[in-house]
C-alpha cells in the first residue's frame, strides 16, 4: 500500500508507556436487550461514551487494554456480541445477518441512556461498526476500526488482488463448512482451545477457552455464511458504501494474514471528516492485543483531540 499516505507512529512518537492493569476485575457488567436478545457488556470509567465491539474468535476481554487506558477520560463500553461469551445466542443463521448486529449495538447504546457514542470495531467487530455508521451516523461520534478495511477497499480487493482471494480461502471453508468438521478451523477441529490458540497470554488464555466453552460455534459461522463479501469479480460493480462524514481513526497491525494492507488505500476518499490511519509494523490481526500500547495511547490522544 502507499505508505507515505500512512501514518507511521513509532513508540518514540508516542506517550510514555502505559502501565495496563487487568481490567477483569475492575469492570462492571451488564445486560441490554435486542429485541429479545441479551447483549452482555463489561463497562469502566465515567465519561463519553465508547463502545467496543470485538471480533473473531474472541469476546469482550479482547479490549482490556483499551479498556483501563482509556477510562480515566471515557465511560468503556465492550460488548458480547451475539452469540459469544454470555450474550444471548438465537439459533438460525439468518438472527445473524448484519441488520441485527448493528441492532445490538444500538440497544447498548440507548439502554445506557445516550443518543450516541465513539464506535470502536475489530475484525468482524470491524464489519458491524462501519456498517453501524453508513445506517446510522447520527448515532456515531467517532468511527475507530481496527484490521478491517473499508467496505469499498474490501471488495475491491477480493475482486482484483490474487494475494487477498488467496487470504480469504478461509472464510470461504467457513461458510461451506459446519463446527463439527475435523478440519474446519484451518485445518483443525473447532473448539474452544483451537478458538483461543491465538492468545499469547497464559493467563488470559484460559479465560478465552472459558468464554468459548459458553459460545455457539454455529453463530460464529453464521456472521460468515450470512455477511461475507464474495471473491466473484462481480464485486468491482457493485454499489459503493454510503459516503461517512465521521472523524475516522483506522489500526492495521501489516503483519495480518487475513487482511491485506492495500485495501486501506482510497479510505480517505470514502469519508469527508478528517480520516487518521496508523500502520503498526510487527503487528498482525490482533492489533489492540499485538501492539496494545501503540493502539491504547495513539487512542486516547486521538479521542482527546475529537474532544
Amino acid at each position: 500500500m502507499k505508505h507515505s499516505l500512512v501514518a507511521l507512529l513509532s513508540s518514540f512518537l508516542l506517550a510514555p508507556a502505559l502501565v495496563l492493569a487487568d481490567a477483569w476485575s475492575e469492570v462492571e457488567h451488564g445486560y441490554a436487550d435486542s429485541n429479545g436478545v441479551q447483549i452482555h457488556y463489561a463497562t469502566m470509567g465515567d465519561g463519553p461514551l465508547v463502545v467496543m465491539i470485538h471480533g473473531f474468535p474472541d469476546f469482550w476481554y479482547s479490549w482490556r487494554h483499551q479498556m483501563e487506558g482509556l477510562s480515566e477520560n471515557f465511560k468503556v463500553v465492550a460488548i458480547d456480541q451475539r452469540g459469544y461469551n454470555r450474550s444471548g445466542q438465537p439459533e438460525g443463521e439468518s438472527n445473524y445477518a448484519m441488520q441485527y448486529l448493528v441492532s445490538d449495538v444500538a440497544a447498548v447504546i440507548r439502554h445506557l441512556g445516550e443518543d450516541s457514542a465513539t464506535i470502536v470495531g475489530h475484525d468482524w467487530g470491524g464489519a458491524v461498526a462501519w456498517q453501524f455508521a453508513f445506517a446510522l451516523p447520527q448515532m456515531v461520534d467517532n468511527l475507530i476500526i481496527l484490521n478491517l478495511p473499508h467496505p469499498n477497499g474490501m471488495g475491491r480487493e477480493l475482486a482484483t488482488n490474487q494475494e487477498q482471494q488467496q487470504n480469504s480461502n478461509y472464510a470461504r471453508v467457513f461458510i461451506e463448512g459446519s463446527p463439527s468438521d475435523p478440519d474446519i478451523f484451518f485445518g483443525g477441529p473447532m473448539t474452544a482451545q483451537t478458538l483461543s490458540g491465538w492468545v499469547t497470554d497464559a493467563a488470559a488464555r484460559e479465560r478465552y477457552v472459558e468464554a468459548f466453552s459458553r459460545s455457539d460455534f454455529n453463530a460464529m459461522l453464521a456472521y460468515y455464511k450470512q455477511n461475507y463479501p464474495s471473491g466473484s469479480s462481480g464485486n468491482a460493480a457493485r454499489p459503493a458504501a454510503p459516503q461517512l462524514d465521521i472523524p475516522l481513526l483506522v489500526f492495521h497491525g501489516l503483519e495480518d494474514t487475513a487482511l491485506h494492507s492495500d485495501g486501506l488505500n482510497n479510505t480517505w476518499d470514502w469519508n469527508d471528516s478528517a480520516t487518521t490511519i496508523v500502520a503498526v509494523p510487527g503487528a498482525a490481526h490482533f492489533v489492540q492485543q499485538d501492539a496494545a500500547e501503540t493502539v491504547t495511547s495513539t487512542m486516547r490522544w486521538w479521542l482527546l483531540n475529537q474532544q
